[in-house]
């Protein structure tokens, strides 16, 4: 039971860290959207005195092309970078924490740590939290940070307060070696969902924002982000793989009910779902990549194949009864 306790420390303090990650982030996005609008009015300063002879200065093109260089604590302009680093550091330490916590789950129930909704959103958590830091290692992506630390937060802190078990064994359907590869794949594909999700709300937002919808006029912030091309760039790529470990998924799961119940597939609700989730993106992809949908439309594809990634792990355990209503809250 100290195990398990300490899991569930950590798991608190994991959610702590990144509640505190995401308002670094965010104040980072303000730093560098309050600087974006201090260079904008001295340019126009600038173009003002130039008006009675010579050519005029050009203002500068926004867009986050200078301020998210990678590889440096300073933006264009002399802008701290502070806010980014911490919330990087701290996104580090949740994801160790995380880890740490899913391990000792483990150790304390005698058993693979994803048996049931709470651990589901642990894991889940900690692989959404992994792709975040692993993209940002190979490419300036810190702008998802506020958002993916955002959700991290949110999620682990429903996970204790609404979905929480305490670490027991196995129920005898679940003692099998394709508990291990299945739901951790399923889990894992989940986490990538997440991030590319984050990516596609920015560019439908940076999207509306350059069209001039009024409402974001506000959003200063949003010019800090890359060009709706980029993120749709971004998040065609995380979901890319993430289908490709869904269908791996639904492979591995129709194999395990064979072996449990005798069949591959019986229109269990868990099975109707995780099939819903795979058409979905399997419909996204091939509409981006063979009927040249791109923008909004296939923003709002990856909108919908999300939420019901979200239905399948939650609605579908909790609401509908069915062979897999043991991965609910029990």
């Amino acid at each position: 039971m100290e195990m398990a306790n300490l899991s569930v420390l950590l798991v608190w303090a994991a959610a702590t860290a990144l509640a505190i990650a995401m308002i670094a982030f965010a104040v980072d996005l303000a730093r560098l959207s309050g600087a974006r609008v201090a260079e904008r009015d001295a340019a126009r300063e600038k173009v003002t005195v130039a008006a009675g002879g010579g050519a005029p200065e050009a203002e500068p093109a926004p867009g986050p092309a200078a301020a998210y260089g990678p590889g440096n604590g300073t933006a264009a302009g002399g802008v701290s970078r502070k806010g980014a680093g911490i919330g990087m550091a701290l996104s580090w330490l949740a994801a160790a924490m995380l880890l740490a916590a899913i391990v000792l789950r483990g150790l304390a129930s005698g058993r693979t740590p994803w048996a049931n909704m709470y651990e589901f959103v642990l894991v889940g958590t900690f692989v959404a939290v992994a792709v975040f830091v692993g993209v940002c290692t190979v490419r300036e992506a810190r702008f998802l940070g506020a958002f993916v630390a955002g959700l991290g937060a949110t999620f682990l802190v429903l996970a204790q307060n609404v979905f929480f078990v305490a670490a027991t064994g196995l129920q005898p359907a679940l003692q099998n070696y394709w508990l291990v590869i299945h739901v951790g794949v399923a889990i894992t594909a989940t986490g990538i969902f997440t991030v590319a999700f984050v990516s596609s709300v920015l560019q439908l937002l940076r999207d509306a924002r350059d069209e001039g919808t009024p409402w974001l006029a506000a959003w200063r912030w949003l010019d800090q982000t890359p060009s709706p091309t980029a993120l749709e760039a971004l998040s065609f790529r995380l979901n890319s793989v993430g289908f490709v470990l869904w269908t791996f998924t639904l492979i591995g799961g129709a194999i395990w009910a064979e072996d449990a119940w005798g069949r591959y597939w019986g229109w269990d609700p868990k099975e109707v779902w995780s099939f819903v989730v795979w058409v979905v993106y399997a419909a996204y992809l091939h509409a981006r990549t063979t009927r040249g949908w791109s923008g909004r439309r296939a923003a709002w594809f990856v909108v919908v194949g999300y939420a019901c990634v979200l239905f399948n792990f939650t609605g579908v355990n909790l609401v509908i009864n069915g062979k897999h209503s043991y991965s609910g809250l029990t």
